[in-house]
């Protein structure tokens, strides 16, 4: 049987007081809560039909009553509202994500210094999103009536959100028709694309709609722009000064300066990593500063459809051989400990006499 609108009312009521108090919920506290205009008679009967009906129950007698598992059954579907985050929790839940990512962090940068100890070669690290990155998913809350924030999505899982203050009031309504217009016309782009999807739908938004869509589009560019600037780790650059080709400060001091200042689209691996080991050779390497080195790299798994690189620049008489083997077995490691490829215990470059 159909609930009436007053008995949705009283169990909405029941069920978000026992969340909050854990404590069985009287008629007097509903009829505070739930601004009922009806004696606290008529709210009795009725929360009395409702422990009949399945929907609440109660565990004393002349105690309150308490949801049951049916009556949180039909809350979740039919009488829960949209839970709004705060300004607050939403900062709480990126200082969270930004640990995650900090922590990731450390451990490329120790991996790149474990690989530039064992190597004596200065080494370098870096994560990369996958070649095509687009956005998966927009989410917009409202928080007051002139702001409301903007959670974009990306297909590799990254997510990031901005609060934009309006100097105008927008509705609930107007942030949900929002919302599918942004995950219509603008999901499965990448950043190159999504100025032409932006111009597209200048043709048929009106104005204040179309201010709305390009505020939030753009901070999909931004963080599209963001993903593709890789940090690179670097270590070890003073071992340059250990090999006979660098003992010269004038020969050493371009390629320790550019390592230093390492940008990833400077580096070899300008597309994005390869499966296995790399090897770029003096002249095959994109950068002026690295003509006369040898450089070798090797990719690892990060999951989510992201790969990382990690790698050592050294002189052009490396042992590639012996390089490649201790990289490619750090990589494979990376990818176990923070990926999803497992190191198999068979691998080549751990049997006995690999080096």
């Amino acid at each position: 049987m159909e609930l009436s609108e007053r008995k949705q009312n009283i169990l909405r009521a029941v069920i978000e007081l026992y969340v909050q108090n854990a404590e069985p919920v009287g008629s007097k506290a509903v009829a505070q809560w739930a601004k009922l205009d009806v004696s606290p008679a008529t709210i009795r009967n009725d929360m009395a039909d409702l422990e009949e009906q399945g929907y609440l129950e109660q565990p004393h007698t002349s105690a309150g009553r308490v949801p049951s598992a049916k009556g949180y059954r039909l809350y979740v579907n039919e009488l829960m509202g949209d839970y709004k985050l705060s300004i607050q929790e939403t900062q709480r839940i990126n200082e969270a994500l930004d640990l995650k990512m900090k922590a990731l962090d450390r451990v490329i940068d120790e991996a790149g210094r474990a690989v530039a100890k064992l190597t004596q070669y200065p080494a370098f690290a870096l994560t990369a999103p996958p070649e095509r990155v687009t956005i998966r998913r927009f989410d917009l809350l409202l928080v007051e009536k002139s702001s409301f924030i903007a959670v974009v999505m990306t297909d590799s899982n990254t997510v990031r959100n901005k609060l934009f203050q309006l100097d105008r009031e927008v509705g609930e309504s107007q942030l949900q028709m929002l919302g599918t217009l942004l995950n219509t016309g603008f999901t499965g782009h990448t950043l190159a694309e999504l100025p032409s999807a932006l111009e597209r739908v200048a043709h048929h938004a009106a104005g204040e709609a179309y201010e709305l869509i390009e505020l939030v589009v753009s901070f999909g560019m931004e963080v599209l722009e963001e993903l593709g600037k890789l940090p690179v780790h670097t270590a070890g650059i003073a071992n340059l000064l250990e090999h006979p080709e660098f003992q010269s400060l004038e020969k050493a001091q371009p390629l320790m300066s550019f390592l230093d200042h390492a940008d990833s689209a400077l580096l070899p691996a300008k597309v994005s990593p390869v499966d296995g080991s790399n090897i770029v050779i003096g002249p095959e390497n994109v950068s002026e500063a690295l003509k006369d080195s040898g450089v070798v790299m090797a990719s690892y798994d990060l999951g989510g459809g992201m790969k990382g690189l990690i790698g050592v620049v050294g002189p052009t008489r490396m042992d590639y051989a012996k390089i490649s083997a201790q990289l490619a077995y750090v990589a494979k490691g990376l990818s176990q400990l923070i990926g999803q490829a497992a190191l198999p215990a068979d691998d080549k470059h751990t049997k006995e006499g690999t080096t």
